[in-house]
């Protein structure tokens, strides 16, 4: 079962801010979920969730519209937060006096209802950016690694650009093709679909 809720709110970085909206994924079943990408109002994903456990809040990256209330929602869940270590400066940005709970590594499994997500790091957008991959459902969700028109924005600190598309290439261009990728922000795509959109150029 995936759960889908957006949320609208303000991406801040190198002293520049945007108006995004963000996907927010809840993925279980009936009885407990993963929170992936905690992303600029709590209500509204907590609304999502219910009743439910929450297993963990994860973050596919630490850039401040994925994570910005991903303590809020964590605390009031009774979750753990998730996210990979080398994102931990982008993170320690927005939460200077909440560490996360635990760390995402390359290969690791998180689960929650049934469903089991394996964690492909993917850095390029960020150092840490990872992807979630549940095989069974032949989804991936791909945070801001891959978008319905190829890689994620590489013209920020931390970011670079042949890194995200040998990650792309690498990581997410071997699953089969007609995997889902549901995305940081904007609409879903399949990996077939973006495989021409996989270009060194940027």
């Amino acid at each position: 079962m995936i759960d889908h809720v957006v949320t609208s709110g303000t991406f801040t970085l190198d002293g520049q801010s945007f108006d995004v909206d963000n996907n927010i994924w809840l993925v279980g079943d009936d009885a407990e979920v993963l929170v992936v990408d905690a992303a600029h109002q709590a209500a509204p994903i907590l609304d999502a969730v219910g009743d439910r456990r929450v297993v963990a809040v994860v973050a596919t990256h630490g850039h401040n519209d994925h994570i910005n209330v991903a303590a809020e929602v964590a605390d009031a869940a009774g979750a753990p937060i998730l996210i990979h270590p080398d994102d931990l400066m982008l993170w320690e940005v927005v939460n200077p006096d909440r560490p996360p709970d635990g760390l995402l590594h390359d290969g690791e499994v998180v689960a929650a209802g049934g469903v089991t997500l394996r964690v492909l790091h993917t850095p390029g957008h960020s150092p840490g950016g990872c992807c979630l991959y549940d095989e069974d459902g032949g989804v991936v969700f791909s945070g801001d690694t891959l978008f319905n028109g190829g890689p994620g924005a590489t013209g920020r600190s931390y970011s670079d650009r042949p890194t995200i598309v040998r990650s792309i290439r690498e990581k997410l261009l071997v699953l089969p093709d007609d995997t889902v990728v549901h995305t940081g922000h904007g609409d879903s795509t399949t990996i077939g679909a973006e495989r021409e959109n996989v270009t060194d150029e940027g």
